[in-house]
């Protein structure tokens, strides 16, 4: 369990990426999400019982951590966007931006903790130690984790939020082909993410985008 304290930060990182797509789309001219209620941080809208507790229960009693989690998607309406293409790159695209930006302030967390509380290693034994210890592990892995989720959104997979980019950005007969793909999509993502070159591929990415926040955080501490 001592990927334990990753699951706060999965939750809310989730939740922020689905509120992004709503917010997004709203400032395009949809208010779909707004209407439903899913522009907000209470995570009950928001939850999918297979992704957001199934999928990540059954990762916690098998392998001792978590995969990978999801939340309920927000719904959109493309009819209301203003130029259905851009707009829906920019709806697709903000989501594993808003990752990005969760992963630094993870990082800020972590330098802001540290400066408080003194290096992880080093602090005494009791109640509060461990609770800021618990704290300082959330955000170092929360740096990683949305690192992760941000890539692995954008591979160009249906449903994924790169597959809607890649189609916007094709032609129109064959970007609508493509999106007919939808949910069976996922078998290729999980095919794909058993093939080893392209496992390496993927964390490859995660850690060069990984560098950056490395060195602000030891530029901070």
């Amino acid at each position: 369990m001592e990927y334990l304290p990753i699951l706060p930060i999965l939750f809310f990182s989730i939740v922020i990426h689905e509120m992004s797509h709503g917010w997004m789309a709203l400032k395009l001219g949809d208010p779909t999400a707004r209407d439903l209620g899913r522009l907000t941080l209470n995570p009950i809208p928001h939850i999918d019982p297979i992704g957001s507790i199934l999928v990540p229960a059954l990762s916690l009693m098998t392998a001792g951590t978590v995969f990978i989690a999801w939340a309920k998607p927000v719904p959109v309406n493309p009819a209301n966007f203003r130029n259905f293409r851009r707009d829906d790159i920019l709806v697709s695209a903000v989501g594993p931006l808003s990752n990005l930006v969760v992963a630094l302030g993870c990082a800020a967390g972590y330098v802001f903790l540290e400066h408080m509380f003194g290096p992880a290693e080093m602090l005494s034994e009791g109640l509060g130690s461990e609770a800021v210890v618990f704290l300082m592990t959330m955000c170092s892995l929360g740096i990683t984790l949305n690192i992760f989720l941000a890539v692995f959104n954008l591979i160009p997979v249906p449903p994924l939020d790169g597959s809607h980019v890649l189609a916007s950005l094709l032609p129109p007969e064959i970007g609508e082909r493509y999106r007919r793909i939808g949910f069976f999509g996922i078998f290729a993502i999980i095919l794909l993410m058993r093939v080893p070159w392209f496992q390496g591929l993927i964390l490859g990415i995660v850690g060069a985008l990984e560098m950056p926040y490395a060195l602000l955080i030891d530029l901070l501490i």
